[in-house]
C-alpha cells in the first residue's frame, strides 16, 4: 500500500495541478467577451464524441497489455509482443471506426445539423482526436507496468491542458481564428502520443516484436473472450459516460450554449474525481499481482483504503463547490447565464462522489477472474441510462440530464458492490464511511451558518477556509483513514527538508 499510496499521491498532486490549469481554460472559455457560448459548447462535444471512437477503436486493448503483462514478463522477458500486438488491432479498430464516420455522416447531419450546425462543420476534424486518444490510451496502459503513471498523468492531465492554455492564448491575441483552433486541438493527443512513445522507446521500455509467442497461442482463447467482454463492457461504459452530452446536443435547442452551461458543471466535477485517476494508474498493476497470488486480503485492504480515501476527497470538494459556486461566477466575471449550472453541478458532483466512494471496484472485476461480469453491469448501465438520459433531458433540460447521470451510476455501482460481496466477500465501506459522511455534513452545515451574512470575496475565502479548517482538523483526529497521518506526517518532513 505505501507504493500505491506514494504514487497515487504524487499523481494526485500532479492531476490537481492539471485541473488548475484547466480551470483556467474554463474561465477563459466562459469569461465575457471571449468565446461564445457555442464555441465552448463545440469544444466539449469534440471530447465527448472522440472519447467514444478511442472506446470503439481500442476494442480493450490497454486492459489486456495490464491483465497479461505479469504473465508476458514472466515468460518471454524483453521479447514481449504485447505491445505490437494491441497497436496492430487497435489500428484496424480505427479504421473501421473511421470508415462508419465516413459512410455514416448523412445520418449524423441529419441528427445533428439543426441543433448542433458547428459540429457538422468540422466533423472531418473528429477523427485526429479519436486517433490521439486511441494511441496515448495504448502507450498509457504500457507506462503503467513500468509503474509510470506519474508520467503519463503529467502528460495527460497537466500537458495537455497547457497546449490548450496556449491554443486558447492564441486565439485571444488574434494570432489564430476558431478554425485553427479546432485544428491544434484536435491534434492535440497526437502529439501526447508522440511525447510518450519516444520517452517509452528512448528508455528502451518499448520493443516491437512481430512473432507471436508459444505463450500468445497458448492463451488467444483467454485473450479473446476476455477483450471481447471488455470491450463491451467499457464500450457500454463509456457511451453512458458521454450520453448525456450527445443527447443535449441532440434535443435541446440551442444545443451547443446548453451543453456549454452543462459542460461547466461536468468540469467542476471532474475535479472531484481527480483523486480516482492517480490511485487507479497506480493501483493497477498491484491488483493484477494480488489477483495471480490469489491475496484476497490484499485486494480488500487497497478495496476498503480507495474507497474512504476517495470518499473523504469527494465529500470535501463538493461541499467546496457548493458553498463557493454562485458567489464564484459573480466575482470571476462570468457570463451569467452559467448560474444555471449550479444544480447541474450539485448532481453530477454527487454521481462522482457515488462512483469514488464504492472504491476500485471496476478495477477489481477487470483484472479479477470473474471479468465477465464487466459486460453484464455495463448493460444493466445502460439499460436505466439511456431511456432516463433521454426522457429526462427532454423533460427536464440540462438538470434532467444531471439527475440520470446521479441515478444511473448509484445503480450500478450498487450492482457491483454486490456482486463482489457475493463471490469474494470483498466490501468498500466500513464505520469510517458513515463517519466520513458525518462530518462533511456538520462541516458544511457549521461553514454555511457562520458565514451566511458576507458576500463577495469576503464571503469566498471565508467560508473556504473555515470549511477546509472544520473538515480537515475532524477528519485528522478522528482517524477516519489510516492513510492520512501518514501524509500529514511525509508532509511536513518535506516542509521541514525544504526550509532547512
Amino acid at each position: 500500500m505505501p507504493g500505491i499510496r506514494r504514487q497515487s499521491l504524487i499523481s494526485s498532486a500532479v492531476i490537481y495541478l492539471g485541473f488548475a490549469v484547466g480551470l483556467f481554460n474554463i474561465y477563459l472559455f466562459t469569461k465575457q467577451g471571449l468565446f461564445e457560448k457555442e464555441q465552448f459548447g463545440l469544444y466539449n462535444a469534440f471530447i465527448a464524441v472522440a472519447l467514444m471512437m478511442s472506446a470503439f477503436s481500442g476494442l480493450a486493448m490497454p486492459v489486456y497489455l495490464i491483465k497479461f503483462f505479469p504473465y508476458y514478463r514472466a515468460h518471454r522477458g524483453d521479447k514481449n509482443e504485447q505491445f505490437s500486438l494491441a497497436l496492430l488491432v487497435s489500428l484496424i479498430g480505427f479504421g473501421l471506426v473511421a470508415m462508419l464516420g465516413y459512410l455514416g455522416k448523412g445520418l449524423v447531419i441529419q441528427k445533428y445539423g439543426t441543433n448542433a450546425p458547428d459540429l457538422i462543420t468540422h466533423y472531418g476534424w473528429l477523427f485526429p482526436l479519436g486517433l490521439g486518444m486511441t494511441l496515448y490510451a495504448l502507450l498509457e496502459a504500457w507506462a503503467w507496468n513500468f509503474q509510470h503513471s506519474v508520467l503519463t498523468n503529467f502528460l495527460k492531465e497537466l500537458v495537455w491542458r497547457l497546449y490548450v492554455t496556449a491554443l486558447i492564448l492564441g486565439y485571444a491575441l488574434g494570432w489564430i481564428d476558431f478554425t485553427d483552433f479546432v485544428h491544434g486541438f484536435s491534434l492535440s493527443y497526437l502529439l501526447l502520443a508522440g511525447i510518450l512513445f519516444f520517452y517509452l522507446y528512448s528508455t528502451q521500455k518499448l520493443r516491437f516484436h512481430v512473432e507471436f509467442s508459444r505463450l500468445t497461442k497458448r492463451l488467444r482463447k483467454i485473450i479473446i473472450r476476455l477483450c471481447l467482454f471488455i470491450f463491451f463492457g467499457m464500450t457500454i461504459l463509456q457511451l453512458a459516460m458521454v450520453f448525456d452530452s450527445l443527447v443535449i446536443a441532440s434535443v435541446l435547442q440551442g444545443a451547443m450554449a446548453q451543453l456549454a452551461i452543462y459542460s461547466l458543471a461536468q468540469n467542476m466535477a471532474a475535479v472531484i474525481q481527480a483523486p480516482q485517476r492517480g490511485l487507479i494508474s497506480a493501483s493497477i498493476p498491484p491488483l493484477s499481482l494480488a489477483w495471480k497470488e490469489k491475496n484476497l486480503p490484499e485486494i480488500q485492504r487497497i478495496y476498503q483504503r480507495s474507497s474512504i480515501n476517495q470518499l473523504i476527497f469527494a465529500i470535501g470538494l463538493l461541499a467546496l463547490f457548493a458553498l463557493d459556486f454562485q458567489e464564484g461566477i459573480e466575482i470571476v466575471g462570468l457570463q451569467s447565464s452559467y448560474q444555471a449550472a449550479f444544480p447541474v453541478v450539485i448532481l453530477l458532483g454527487l454521481a462522482r462522489l457515488v462512483d469514488m466512494g464504492t472504491g476500485l471496484n471496476t478495477q477489481i472485476i477487470q483484472t479479477s477472474t470473474r471479468w465477465r461480469f464487466e459486460l453484464i453491469s455495463g448493460v444493466a448501465l445502460l439499460i436505466v441510462m439511456l431511456p432516463s438520459s433521454y426522457w429526462l433531458t427532454k423533460s427536464y433540460g440540462i438538470v434532467g440530464a444531471a439527475a440520470a447521470q446521479l441515478i444511473s451510476i448509484s445503480v450500478y455501482n450498487l450492482i457491483r458492490i454486490v456482486f463482489l460481496w457475493k463471490n469474494f466477500q470483498l466490501f468498500p465501506f466500513s464505520q469510517q464511511s458513515l463517519w466520513a459522511i458525518g462530518i462533511g455534513g456538520l462541516s458544511y452545515g457549521a461553514t454555511h451558518w457562520l458565514t451566511e451574512p458576507l458576500s463577495g470575496w469576503t464571503a469566498l475565502f471565508t467560508q473556504s477556509l473555515l470549511f477546509l479548517t472544520i473538515y480537515l482538523v475532524c477528519v485528522y483526529y478522528t482517524n477516519i483513514s489510516p492513510d492520512v497521518k501518514p501524509v500529514w506526517h511525509t508532509l511536513q518532513k518535506k516542509i521541514r527538508g525544504v526550509k532547512s
